[in-house]
């Protein structure tokens, strides 16, 4: 079955950074598009990055763009979100996200950005 499990989440600090990661498994990873998204407290869930299959094609939100960097590891089943000069408002749990013949998502990792 398909699987998506993240990793890497934690406590930083406003400035600094953390590498998410989220492993798939149950389908042919190459073959398909991957997302992060995050959800704040209280907020809707929201797209973060997004990475064609290839890796060729990235696409940010606005308030992460030129802080944050999606790339994948296709040999590995891996995504990556290289979170970058984290913000308060970065503060939220990101989900691993796949569409296939339906959606798929992780269970979700936590970051906390905080002083």
């Amino acid at each position: 079955q398909v699987q998506l499990v993240e990793s890497g989440g934690g406590l930083a600090q406003p400035g600094g950074s953390l590498r998410l990661s989220c492993t798939a498994s149950g389908f042919t990873f190459s073959k398909y598009a991957m997302s992060w998204y995050r959800q704040a407290p209280g907020k809707e869930r929201e797209s973060v990055a997004g990475i064609s299959n290839g890796g060729v094609t990235r696409t940010y939100a606005d308030s992460v763009k030129g802080r944050f960097t999606i790339s994948r590891d296709n040999a590995k089943n891996a995504v990556y979100l290289q979170m970058n000069s984290l913000k308060s408002e970065d503060t939220a749990v990101y989900y691993c996200y796949a569409r296939l013949l339906r959606d798929f998502w992780g269970q979700g990792t936590q970051v906390i950005v905080s002083s």
